[in-house]
This record gives C-alpha cells, structure tokens and sequence, in this order.
C-alpha cells in the first residue's frame, strides 16, 4: 500500500475540503494507495497526533462545505517555528523534524495545497528532498502559474452580493459606503466585484490613488442627482505617496496584517466631500461559507490532477488552470513572480471604459 500525504496551509478558502475529496475518491478509485491527512497544515508533521487517515467515510458529504476538514494554519512555517528554549521564545529551523517524521511515514509524496507562502515554503522543502506535489489555493488569486485559483470565485461572488446589498442602502440613506476588501497586495477581489456589483469607485493596490479623484467622482454624481455612491477598496490599496494602512505590524514569524484603508477613505470624504459616509469591512465573510459550483469545480479537478502527478512520481511541480485546461508546471516557475492586476488589461480597460473611477 502507498502513501500519499495531503495538508491544507494557509488561511483558508472555499473549495479546500473538495481538494481534499478528490485526491481521497481518486486514490481509492486507482486502488492501492493510501492518503494519509496532516492536520493544521505544517504543524500537523511536528504532532504525534497531527495524523489521520482520510478514508471514503472520512470526505462523505463534505463537498459543499466551507473551511477544512483538516485545518489550517498560517504561522505553521517549519523554517521559523517559535519554540521555548530556556523559558524564552525563539525562531528555530525545525525543517528537518518535518522531513524526518514524511520519511517515517513513508510518504510517496506530499500534496501541500496552499497560497504563496505556503506553496513558497513547500519550494524550500522540496530542495531539501522532500517529494511534494503543489496546489495553489488562495482567495486572493495572485499565484502568477495560474489564470485562477480556487476559492477566488466564491470571495468574488461574496464581495459582489455585499456591493449589491449596501447600493440599496446607501441610495436610501444619500450617503457613501466603503466596501474594504480582502486581496492583500493584489486588487483582483475589488476590482472583478467592484465592476460586477455597480462600485462607483475601485481602489486597487496596483494603482495608487488621490482623495481628490475620489471626492470628484463622488460630488460629480451628487451634481446629477445621485446623491450617493458606492466604494470598493482593497485592503492593500494606497495613496499617491503614502503607504499601505496595517492593523498589526509583521515579524519573522508572522506577516503584517492590512485593514483600515476603507475607514481612511470614509473619514476623508465626510470631511472634504461633505457627504455622510460609513464602512464595511467584509472580512472573512470572503472566505466562508459554501464553495461556487466554479470553485467545487475547480478544486476537484486540481485535486484529482495532483493525484495523477503522485502517481507519476511527478513531484516539485504545481497544477495549474490554464485557458480551460488543468496543466502542471515547476514549483519554482510558478512562483517566481507574484500575480498582479494588469494595468493594461481588459478588466482595468472595462473599468475605465464604463466609466468608473479608479482614483487616479
């Protein structure tokens, strides 16, 4: 009997637990191969009872599900684990614990899915001997290997419904509302929901932007009688000039935490506009509930691709979503580049086309 090892890092998207099922129905539809689940992504290989076997019975039902049967976790890096040594914390290396405890397991490979830094940190390990096999999952969409990501179209579909819902009350109130959004360095949520849900104006990280674009856009309704607008804006959005706005400083061990751009924007426009504003933060409302058909899709086909990889003893590579077609690709490749928005593609020529402002 095989073994094929399959964690979940990262923060966590819609689409994971389909991941998970497809690699689980595909292995026991090959027959002879066993999938082996790590729980919490990389902390999973650091606990005695960080194991479980994932049979049939373990992945019945759990399609539409949100989150992960397996958990996951973002501060779970093996190359700088905080651990106590003499009554104080420190960052130790403890790589090679996570090495030794896939070869006890006698893994034929690991499938790791997970967004940039998890997939990154996979890379580091696959250089290190480790047979790993990647999936990129992120919300964020910004893995440059691949058109698209699982989990994105849920927080699209999310983030739009919102944008649906605050025009109504934002036209009955004759005030502006600020939808900040998830994305961290990379404006694909705002931008793909702020044209599908009527924004008046996106702010992206991509294009830094001017309060006084925005309040022109905002008091050029006003003149024509819309005496309300709607703003969409990621979390990593900035001004011409400025920086981005952190809730939380980072460290080696955990990155910086965005948020707060949104009420930096309201605050200016009831103070240069004169216009009552308020804001939404939507949150991890963008990474709950029930994956999109698109995702469930998706993610199937990532996971049951991975297996074919395993199988093929494939390892230091990546499945990707090119055009209509699931490919794979090295690790490496795939990583080289963050994904951004394209300035000169056709969503930000859409956006600007309609007539949108974008706050430059």
């Amino acid at each position: 009997m095989k073994r094929i090892g399959i964690l979940t890092g990262g923060g966590d998207a819609p689409g994971l637990n389909a991941v998970i099922r497809a690699v689980v129905k595909s292995a026991d539809q090959h027959g002879g191969y066993e999938v082996l689940g790590f729980k919490d992504g990389f902390e999973g290989c650091l606990d005695p009872e960080g194991v479980v076997e994932l049979s049939l019975d373990a992945v019945h039902g759990i399609l539409p599900r949100g989150g992960t049967i397996l958990g996951a976790a973002n501060r779970g890096n093996p190359f700088a684990r905080k651990v106590l040594r003499d009554g104080r914390e420190v960052m130790e290396d403890v790589s090679d614990e996570v090495i030794n405890r896939i070869q006890q397991l006698e893994l034929e490979c690991l499938i790791v899915v997970g967004g940039d830094g998890t997939l990154h940190i996979s890379l580091e390990l696959f250089r290190k001997g480790v047979p790993i096999i990647g999936i990129p999952k992120t919300i964020d969409n910004d893995i440059e290997g691949t058109d698209v990501t699982f989990g994105f179209d849920t927080a699209v579909n999310t983030a739009t419904e919102a944008l649906d819902r605050l025009h109504t009350t934002a036209e009955a109130h004759h005030r502006v509302i600020v939808l900040e959004l998830m994305g961290r360095d990379a404006g694909f949520i705002a931008l793909q929901a702020g044209v599908a849900g009527g924004a008046d104006v996106i702010l992206i990280p991509e294009i830094p932007f001017e309060f006084k674009g925005i309040c022109e856009t905002i008091l050029a309704r006003a003149s024509r009688g819309r005496h309300f607008s709607t703003v969409a804006v990621a979390e990593g959005a900035r001004p011409k000039g400025g920086g981005q706005v952190f809730r939380r400083a980072g460290d080696e061990r955990m990155t910086a935490r965005l948020g707060g751009i949104g009420q930096t924007v309201a605050e200016y426009v009831e103070e240069v506009c004169g216009m009552e504003a308020r804001v939404v933060v939507l949150g991890h409302l963008q990474r709950g509930g029930s994956p999109t058909a698109f995702d469930r899709w998706l993610a199937t086909r990532f996971g049951a691709a991975a297996f074919r990889l395993a199988v093929q003893q494939a390892h230091g590579r990546m499945v990707a979503l090119r055009g209509s077609n699931i490919v794979d690709l090295p690790l490496d490749e795939a990583l080289a580049v963050p994904k951004r928005v394209d300035l000169n593609g056709d969503g930000v020529r859409t956006a600007r086309t309609l007539g949108l402002s974008l706050g430059d």
